[in-house]
């Protein structure tokens, strides 16, 4: 689709090691934006003066970190032991490929045909797995990885006409959403975030808003799709391909009624496809950023993302546009003083 996206998909960021996304953002924003700063947890703080002072400040967000692991040891025979740094399913881990720093290693778990009847129907533990990089001792392997590297997924990214395929479009897609926006001529002054660690706690968020003080928010995030064979359609969450995602209420936020309102309306009166979560899970940026200080009034417009936090997840170019779309004319009902 556009080679922004792909370039930030592909790179490495885990929640905490975000500096190499966070380095491809400003040499992006940089030329587009009033004041760009970096605070103390790597959050970029970037402000672009728009054609008119804004009669709400607004906080467009989205963050940098992606899921991924950590190492935690290495054994006596070379093989990485290692734990996740987000919520990463682990039913899909045996046989993925990965990369710890330069070196590429593969998941590893005890072999089928040497396991007993329970253990063919669990769940291997992370306690169970290895990573093998092909090492033959442990001070071999270590001349290469170190206790606390951080491991991804290898990168893949495919795309057709109608849908993308890579790791990390949670939430990279919306990174690239907001570096589109800054790109563009905005008609009102606006605060953009792009934070760190979303994955393990909304820590960078809390910070940033905190700096900001805004008194509406956005976040733009992936959010599950379940559009896949044999799940029912009332628990399907969202579809992917049927437009931008907003929420009543998540595991961490109960939205802004009159924004959701707002965006209802907009969508109606502009053609753009909208659809609401049929699920109170999962939570994004949001939860903390609508505590903070004295409360921020707070809407998250999300893609339908199905295979979340694995090594390929799956989103609509289409979607992508809705929720372009969307963002930008409701910001400006924000800013314009509408809501």
């Amino acid at each position: 689709m556009k080679d922004l996206l792909k370039k930030l998909c592909t790179e490495n960021g885990i929640s905490g090691c975000e500096k190499p996304v966070r380095e491809i953002i400003i040499n992006e924003i940089k030329d587009y934006v009033t004041e760009c700063k970096i605070d103390n947890l790597g959050n970029i703080i970037a402000f672009k003066k728009g054609k008119k002072a804004s009669g709400n400040k607004l906080m467009i967000s989205a963050h940098m970190d992606e899921v991924g692991f950590i190492v935690t040891d290495v054994d006596r025979d070379g093989y990485i032991k290692f734990d996740e740094v987000g919520g990463i399913d682990r039913r899909v881990l045996p046989g993925r490929s990965v990369k710890i720093n330069d070196i590429n290693g593969v998941i590893g778990v005890k072999p089928i045909h040497l396991c007993d009847a329970d253990e063919r129907k669990s769940i291997p533990k992370y306690s169970s797995m290895y990573i093998d990089i092909g090492a033959n001792n442990r001070e071999e392997a270590l001349k290469y990885v170190g206790l606390g590297d951080s491991i991804t997924f290898e990168s893949v990214y495919n795309e057709n006409d109608y849908t993308i395929m890579s790791k990390a479009l949670d939430d990279r897609a919306g990174c690239f959403i907001m570096i589109e926006m800054i790109k563009s001529e905005l008609e009102y002054d606006t605060y953009f975030t792009f934070v760190t660690q979303e994955e393990v706690g909304l820590h960078g968020s809390k910070v940033a808003a905190y700096s900001v003080a805004p008194d509406f928010s956005i976040v733009l995030e992936s959010t599950t799709a379940a559009d896949i064979p044999e799940i029912d359609e009332s628990k399907q969450v969202c579809n992917v391909g049927k437009g931008a995602v907003i929420g009543y209420m998540d595991r961490r936020t109960i939205y802004d009624k009159g924004l959701i309102e707002r965006a209802k309306k907009i969508s109606e009166e502009e053609n753009i496809k909208l659809q609401f979560k049929r699920a109170v899970a999962g939570g994004n940026d949001a939860g903390s950023i609508h505590k903070s200080r004295g409360g921020v009034r707070t809407l998250a417009i999300s893609l339908p993302c199905r295979y979340l936090h694995s090594q390929i997840s799956l989103i609509s170019k289409n979607d992508i546009d809705d929720v372009y779309k969307l963002a930008v004319l409701l910001s400006k009902d924000i800013c314009g003083g509408n809501i």
